[in-house]
């Protein structure tokens, strides 16, 4: 539990991170205008090369991303079967009084009222919205 509580922080920072690495790059298309002579790039899609200290660190950031979401898979699959967890509801384990069987009401206790009965005419009903004058 305490691994899955480090790892899923872990996640969130890397999440993050990533997130501020991505915003923080210059993107391709804004090399685009520099190809057509007012700049020195070199090719027509930006400048070719190898990557800067942004693009690795990004790519390292959504390794170690990809990574933590594996594990966090792996301890949400072992964790148990959905049917499992159900049993473990907070409305389950209730536990049933010992002295009374199931569908008796208790000694005591005032049994439910019967719902209302519906109207006899279905032209006639307790409202009054049949008694407006014309």
């Amino acid at each position: 539990m305490i691994l899955e509580n480090l790892l899923l922080a872990v996640h969130v920072l890397v999440a993050a991170t990533l997130v501020g690495f991505v915003l923080l790059q210059h993107g391709k298309g804004a090399d685009m205008g520099a190809a057509f002579g007012s700049g020195a790039s070199g090719s027509l899609f930006g400048a070719s090369g190898s990557a800067n200290f942004l693009s690795r660190t990004t790519a390292i950031l959504a390794a170690l991303f990809f990574m933590t979401s594996l594990g966090l898979t792996y301890y949400g699959s072992t964790r148990g079967s959905p049917k499992e967890l159900m049993k473990e509801s907070v409305t389950q384990s209730a536990p049933a009084p010992k002295d009374s069987k199931a569908g008796e009401v208790p000694q005591g206790a005032t049994p439910p009222a019967a719902p209302a009965a519906a109207p006899a005419e279905p032209g006639k009903s307790e409202s009054k919205a049949g008694e407006v004058p014309k």
